[in-house]
């Protein structure tokens, strides 16, 4: 249900536009003048305002300037019967939405505050979106491991050179592989993800290099692959230490080679894609079991980055809180949260056996659950697992 500002020193005016407006199924507050409604708008989150001109205390175009300072994002509605043509032009200079002359028309106005409404709609879904692309841009830490990586970004993004990244599952490895590639010639090609682990061993090929209608049962139609996808990009296989032995073999030709075959083809097709691969296993174990090629593993490593664990690198924990704190609460769409000391130094302390996710998932857990100020005891209560509590009073 939106939340609708109505500001108006006329009685009469707020009880029927509150009228209306609660019978469309809108939330109403009421402010009798500019400096009442400015103190509301400030204090609380509304979708849309509906604002006299002429008032006491402060009038309308004064209540919108400072109301488009405080928040630009909020669309504000002119409603007066004292205004003209140029009262009108000033206000939508000023940053209104649209100018309405009382008595207003209802149509009209209903019109008006849906679009309104449409309005603000896409402008939280745009900051949505771009806080989750950012997101993918950042990487959070002060430490000598994250500044060691970060120097090696670097220096390897603008070749072509293969890299090998590996580190436990949550320290983000992705995210290496991303700076890797915003920072490199090919960043205005495509990224084109591989998740090894999620995809059955006897579709991987499939997926890797497509495949053409009929050879197999399912394969209804043609299927162009990832590396035909990531051409004049970058391809990232990640967790490639679970692709199977099959696999590898044809990745390492295509390494080799710089073309490929589509399974149930005879075609071969060039293709330009620089390769990043991660995995949380020890490949040099993997190939002594046999389960990884020695060849395949020179060919993907000739850089190698290391991501450590939180666990290493515990003094970038109050940084990575305070960077989760702002997009929960702005996800949230709500103030941002304080954590004391002590909390963060239990932070600290944690043990934390799934890294970075853990953590940003521990975060969104205390912003849910806490009050305005994140304790020591809000971690003790929700993000100290319960069999951990056992152990310590045994």
């Amino acid at each position: 249900m939106a939340n609708i500002l109505i500001i108006d020193d006329e009685k009469s005016i707020r009880k029927t536009l509150s009228e209306i407006l609660t019978y469309e199924g809108y939330k109403l507050d009421e402010a009798a003048d500019g400096a009442e409604g400015f103190k509301m708008f400030r204090e609380k989150q509304y979708d849309a305002v509906l604002c006299d001109i002429k008032m006491p205390k402060m009038d309308g175009l004064e209540f919108l300037e400072k109301a488009k300072e405080a928040n630009p994002d909020i669309p504000i509605i002119m409603v007066s019967g004292h205004g003209n043509i140029d009262t009108a032009v000033e206000a939508v200079k000023k940053g209104a939405f649209d100018y309405i002359p009382k008595p207003p028309d209802l149509n009209r106005l209903l019109i008006t505050l849906r679009n309104a409404m449409d309005k603000t709609t896409l402008v939280a879904e745009t900051k949505r979106l771009r806080r989750k692309v950012n997101k993918t841009q950042e990487m959070i830490g002060g430490s000598a491991p994250i500044l060691k990586i970060k120097e090696t970004i670097e220096k390897v993004a603008p070749t072509d050179a293969r890299v090998l990244v590996t580190g436990e599952n949550g320290v983000g490895k992705e995210l290496v592989a991303r700076w890797i590639h915003e920072r490199s010639s090919r960043a205005t090609g495509p990224m084109i993800e591989v998740n090894c682990a999620a995809i059955p061993s006897e579709l991987i090929e499939s997926e890797l290099f497509g495949h053409e209608k009929g050879s197999f049962t399912s394969a209804v139609k043609q299927r162009i692959g990832k590396f035909e996808q990531a051409n004049g990009g970058t391809l990232f296989l990640d967790e490639i230490g679970d692709m199977s032995l099959s696999a590898q073999a044809k990745v390492l030709r295509a390494l080799q080679e710089g073309k490929i075959t589509r399974v149930g083809g005879d075609k071969e097709i060039s293709v330009d894609v620089r390769v990043i691969a991660a995995t949380n296993k020890d490949l040099l174990k993997e190939v002594e079991d046999k389960n990884f090629r020695l060849d395949l593993y020179h060919r993907l490593s000739v850089i190698l980055i290391h991501v450590p664990s939180l666990n290493e690198r515990r003094d970038d924990v109050p940084l990575l809180v305070d960077h989760f704190l702002d997009n929960v609460c702005q996800e949230y769409g709500i103030v941002k949260k304080v954590i004391d000391a002590p909390a963060l130094k239990a932070l600290q302390q944690h043990d934390w056996s799934g890294n970075i996710r853990e953590l940003r998932n521990v975060v969104e857990r205390l912003v849910i659950l806490s009050g305005k100020t994140i304790t020591a005891d809000n971690v003790e209560d929700y993000v100290v697992p319960s069999r951990e509590k056992k152990k310590a009073n045994i």
